[in-house]
């Protein structure tokens, strides 16, 4: 075939793999433009993920979306599902493969937000796909602390099954004991939190940066039942 009737032939066939595999055009790159699919912004999944919208989130990751994608604060998909408290997102996007373990500029990551904000269907999903229990957060501390911090008895309970440290002291100088006194009101569900923790040998002995044990706070706090149960170990 002529030079100039080969070039317009393959411009036609160009149009369809098919077409152009007839007329003898055989570039790689005309084939590859014909047969791949583009990939799936990232930014669509964040976006369907902080809604909740489990079916775009399911389909955003059937064809093909980064999982480990990240928006302007560093938050990958499974990060903004779990601030957002979207756990059908969250269980999607973990059960496809998404890492647990990934921290947003925050130094939050899905296991840690989840425990630190007492959201235990997400923080058991985490636990059973790889969490790192020995992870911290910016201030240091691990997910039990901030979790006994707001008194979230069942997620305390949950992470010293999980086998976290319950006597790490984060940067303030403070353990989960300390944190669970010092945050709490010394109402029944810091009383339980309190006890939880004694019972999985928080160390009462060990002093904060002021150089108070979790005794002396609950008195300086007029915690008295806490006090009591401290006394009571």
């Amino acid at each position: 075939m002529p030079g100039s009737l080969r070039v317009l032939s393959c411009a036609a066939a160009a149009l369809s793999v098919m077409a152009a595999t007839a007329a003898g055009c055989t570039s790689p790159d005309v084939a590859t433009v014909a047969t791949t699919v583009a990939p799936v912004p990232g930014p669509d999944l964040l976006t369907a993920a902080s809604n909740n919208d489990v079916a775009q989130v399911r389909d955003l990751i059937g064809r093909g979306a980064d999982l480990e994608v990240r928006d302007e604060r560093g938050r990958t998909p499974l990060v903004a599902a779990t601030k957002n408290g979207a756990t059908d997102a969250a269980r999607a996007l973990i059960e496809a493969g998404a890492d647990v373990n990934a921290k947003d500029d925050l130094q939050d990551s899905a296991y840690l937000y989840a425990g630190a904000e007492g959201l235990d269907d997400i923080l058991e999903l985490t636990l059973s796909h790889g969490a790192d229990v020995r992870s911290v957060n910016r201030y240091g501390g691990t997910a039990l602390i901030p979790a006994s911090e707001h008194g979230h008895v069942s997620t305390v309970r949950r992470l010293i099954a999980a086998g976290v440290d319950v006597n790490h002291v984060n940067k303030p100088q403070w353990t989960a004991l300390h944190e669970a006194i010092v945050y709490g009101d010394g109402s029944v569900r810091y009383q339980h939190v309190v006890r939880a923790l004694l019972d999985a040998g928080a160390d009462q002995s060990i002093r904060d940066g002021s150089g108070r044990t979790a005794l002396d706070n609950a008195e300086r706090l007029g915690q008295v039942q806490v006090a009591a149960i401290l006394r009571s170990r």
